[in-house]
């Protein structure tokens, strides 16, 4: 038997690839990720690039399969499933408790009217500027752009920067945002595919309603909640009884989210938005937040498949797809594409409805909002989905010859490819660019539970009244680019729930707060939480009191007064 040390195979160069960069990012993680803020999506979206055919050649995913495109789009679509349905389920499993029925109108804003128009205004744009594609096949592409990606959006939901410059309020927001609307890009794709493959508008029409909405939308949600309902409350039953150890709290993040796709994919039902409401659902109470709160299991697990995804896209580009004359594509007209998306798919709907949604406070929000909602992961998945339907044909007859239905899938990754570059780029870049919130030396301090009788505490943390004079809140951020929200409050003093603001007899701006706490308890929609961290700040004529519960719970409302001034 002969010694052949270098059996050089595709799997072992994925392995050192993917091992030897996470190691290497892993080194330098504090200094990239909390200084620079540059997150590990772009590096790794780079670090494919130079690995993949279009540079040393070392791993090129569409060489799979003998090169069958087929085969390679297979590839692609289990392996971005698989990464957006853990990434949904821990987004479903780490918002606070409760989350969706306290802002479901926040979220159904961003769900339906700002992505009606995002979709709107991207076809439009591909339109204008692909000559060979009419209005329904740039709908289908459209589609693909519309809703905000999760792996790419957790870097503006978390990390260091976050928690210092975003409120909790945006960043829950924009995560269940992230979390929901991959699923439900599902209905504006589906429109355009039935009416691009079925005979007949009526036909369409029917599918889209029976086949889309009723059977994969409402079916994986309910197939969702009731497996995140059932196991929450297994999961009870069994730490009850001492039958489940630590370490399986923390598995349910892969295992739970991986079986609720399976049954959904195995039914033909949506297993994104599935996965993400089992999350919610599993997380409902807080129970399973508290039993894995000292885990870092989860930021882990999104780490090595967020890297993997975006080493596996940076290989996987179709750039010489980027200028090809027979396709009707070029660099210019997608670069053109790429920056008007950016500008238009999402500010000016959240600038003019944002007085609308509960949960977007401020002017400033609205544009931070409006700028973060990046194109990446889910975008190639919904986009090999489309190209992985239009091949199989109406009823798996396979691909149609209809000459607009080839270029469409011909052209679908291309144009999506091309804007999860700009995304990254932009996005991944613009990080530190923006700011809210913690611009201002803001007042912040905490109830506790636990007696506090250390002579080296403050003197607050004995108190149930806390009295803020002007010199406790100092003012860093420009005024001049912020409105008012609530116009109608104007001139009268506002009051929510047992806080309160007062004039003062000093003729000045200063506010009184008033907390209902008593020895040390506070309740927060009728529940008693251990701790709570309050943390105030003022943008033009409003104080926002953010009110962050224990870490077990998460962060909750936050929750905006009216300054009540005497002059």
């Amino acid at each position: 038997m002969g010694f052949h040390p270098l059996e050089i195979t595709v799997p072992h160069i994925i392995y050192t690839c993917l091992g030897g960069f996470i190691v290497i990012f892993g080194m330098f993680s504090l200094l990239l990720r909390e200084r620079l803020y540059i997150g590990e999506a772009l590096l790794a979206f780079l670090f494919g690039v130079i690995i993949g055919p279009f540079c040393a050649d070392i791993f090129d995913p569409r060489s799979w399969g003998n090169g069958d495109p087929t085969i390679s789009d297979i590839v692609t679509l289990e392996f971005t499933r698989i990464v957006l349905v853990i990434g949904v389920f821990a987004i479903g499993v780490e918002l606070p408790k409760k989350y969706m029925l306290r802002h479901w109108k926040s979220l159904l804003f961003l769900l339906a009217p700002v992505m009606t128009w995002g979709w709107f205004v991207c076809a439009g744009l591909i339109y204008a500027f692909i000559p060979g594609l009419n209005f329904l096949s740039s709908l289908a592409v459209a589609a693909c752009l519309t809703p905000t990606d999760p792996i790419l959006a957790a870097a503006v939901v978390g990390g260091k920067w976050a928690d210092k410059h975003v409120p909790a309020h945006i960043r829950h927001l924009l995560a269940s945002e992230s979390g929901c609307n991959d699923g439900a890009a599902y209905p504006f794709l589906f429109m355009a595919l039935y009416l691009t493959l079925d005979k007949t508008t009526g036909d369409a029409v029917s599918d889209w309603f029976l086949l889309l909405w009723l059977y994969q939308v409402v079916l994986g949600i309910i197939i969702g909640g009731l497996m995140g309902y059932s196991f929450r409350h297994i999961m009870k039953f069994c730490q009850r009884h001492d039958l489940i150890d630590r370490h399986s709290y923390v598995a349910q993040y892969v295992s739970l989210a991986l079986f609720t796709s399976g049954i959904c994919t195995l039914i033909g039902s949506d297993d994104l938005l599935a996965a993400f409401t089992c999350g919610a659902a599993f997380a409902w109470d807080g129970f399973f937040n508290k039993q894995t709160e000292e885990s870092s299991f989860s930021s882990v697990i999104d780490l090595l498949f967020n890297i993997a995804a975006f080493i596996f896209v940076g290989a996987w580009m179709p750039f010489d797809k980027f200028q090809d004359a027979e396709l009707t594509l070029s660099v210019w007209r997608l670069l053109v594409i790429g920056i008007l998306i950016l500008l238009l798919r999402r500010l000016p709907v959240m600038i003019a409805l944002y007085r609308f949604i509960p949960d977007v406070k401020t002017f400033r929000e609205s544009l931070f909002v409006g700028h973060f909602g990046p194109i990446g992961i889910g975008a190639i998945y919904i986009a090999t989905l489309a190209a992985e339907i239009l091949h199989a044909g109406r009823d798996g007859e396979g691909p149609s010859h209809d000459p607009q239905t080839e270029l469409l899938r011909e052209t679908i990754q291309p144009i999506v490819g091309f804007m999860v570059i700009c995304s990254i780029t932009i996005h991944g870049l613009s990080i530190p660019s923006f700011s809210l919130g913690r611009r201002v030396h803001s007042v912040s301090f905490t109830w506790s539970r636990r007696e506090t009788t250390d002579a080296a505490a403050p003197d607050w943390t004995n108190q149930t009244r806390r009295v803020l004079r002007p010199e406790d809140v100092v003012i860093n951020r420009d005024n001049a680019d912020l409105m008012e929200k609530d116009s109608h409050l104007a001139g009268h003093e506002f009051v929510a729930g047992q806080h309160e603001h007062q004039d003062t007899d000093e003729g000045s701006a200063d506010t009184k707060v008033e907390s209902g706490h008593l020895n040390g308890r506070h309740e927060n929609h009728g529940e008693e939480v251990d701790e709570e961290d309050r943390t105030e700040w003022v943008e033009g004529h409003h104080r926002i009191i953010e009110r962050r519960e224990s870490p077990a719970n998460g962060a909750d409302v936050s929750m905006i007064y009216r300054i009540v001034a005497k002059c």
